[in-house]
């Protein structure tokens, strides 16, 4: 077996391991590697992780576990990584400086790194620390030759080759003064975009709530801004909104409300709401939690224009028949393992290293 073929069976396994944690539920299952080992270290950390941080609810961990449980498929490994060559001669140490805005936010860039043969230096963010850690030890496990080539670093970044770093737009300029040096792939905030038509049918629209509020709005790929057409009627959008009303009862996700209700009307902004979900006219990508902006288009063609110049603010386009880049309505947070985040083939890169 090639030592590709060798990381690619042990992401399988990582994933055969996760699909014990679904939205349905945790249950442990027979016949899974060294389980006795990790289910329950892993268990805990799942049902724990609310305790660390407000917004990393129970159902929204198990959604991402489940989702990474789905993509780590053997055959689905295997086209990933089929059009690449990695020198197995060559090994350099990358430096994945990570996000903390939803869970296991960083574990594509996690895996483009082991899966290409080389080393990886974590540096996780406060918000998400604890549940990579174990899944790393599960992997070194399964794997002898991982060990020794995932290391956890707290302190300042040293003797790395590479460096893949996603953060805010100001953390982005940082990035580049202290890593300008290195190869390097350096990502900053982008917001996903919905463009309605008015012909939406209501799965659609219920679709379009989960790319709304999955994660309580706070991931890249979350649908931040609504393109409507001059006269849109917003009864039926509100409608398909109210499966997600129970949203209002997370303590912070309620003050976000509240304090982004108060701002907006004591500065008179004209707004619709619904008691759990603001929207506001507003040319800008990036609305607060517990908001979404929205701008009227006259045209598709200048509408397709617009978003063409706007494309490095923009991580998804949630249309029908808008673009051939175009995401399905409610598939904004279900990625395939080949969208790269802001477009850049993160495999090509760490090839070429």
């Amino acid at each position: 077996m090639s030592q590709l073929n060798k990381r690619i069976l042990s992401f399988t396994l990582l994933g055969e391991f996760l699909s014990q944690f679904t939205t349905k539920g945790i249950e442990k299952k027979d016949g899974i590697l060294h389980n006795y080992l990790f289910f329950d270290a892993f268990k805990m950390q799942v049902e724990r992780a609310h305790e660390f941080n407000g917004w990393f609810t129970k159902e929204n961990v198990l959604f991402a576990c489940e989702g990474w449980s789905n993509s780590l498929k053997n055959k689905d490994l295997i086209y990933f990584t089929s059009n690449y060559i990695f020198s197995k001669n060559d090994s350099k140490t990358v430096a994945v400086i990570m996000a903390g805005n939803i869970p296991l936010v960083g574990f594509h860039d996690f895996l483009c790194v082991l899966l290409s043969g080389h080393s990886v230096i974590v540096k996780q963010s406060s918000n998400d620390k604890n549940l990579l850690p174990v899944l790393a030890k599960y992997l070194e496990y399964i794997e002898p030759s991982f060990k020794g080539k995932i290391i956890f670093s707290e302190g300042k970044l040293e003797n790395f080759d590479a460096v893949i770093a996603t953060g805010s737009n100001n953390t982005a300029r940082y990035f580049d003064y202290y890593f300008g040096k290195y190869p390097s792939i350096i990502r900053q905030n982008r917001n996903s975009v919905a463009i309605l038509t008015g012909n939406e049918t209501e799965k659609e629209l219920e679709g379009l709530a989960d790319d709304i509020f999955r994660y309580f709005g706070l991931g890249c790929r979350s649908v931040s801004k609504l393109f409507v057409p001059k006269g849109y009627n917003f009864d039926a959008f509100f409608k398909a909104m109210y499966a997600h009303k129970e949203i209002i009862n997370n303590a912070k996700y309620a003050n976000n409300y509240d304090y982004n209700k108060a701002v907006y009307l004591m500065s008179l902004f004209d707004l619709l709401e619904n008691g759990f979900l603001m929207i506001k006219e507003d040319k800008s990508y990036a609305s607060p939690i517990s908001s979404v902006f929205y701008e009227y288009y006259d045209n598709t063609d200048a509408l397709l224009q617009k978003i063409t110049t706007d494309k490095e603010l923009i991580q998804c386009i949630v249309a029908n028949g808008f673009t051939n880049t175009e995401v399905a309505f409610g598939q904004t947070q279900d990625p395939k393992l080949t969208d790269f985040a802001d477009d850049v083939d993160t495999l090509e890169f760490l090839s070429n290293l």
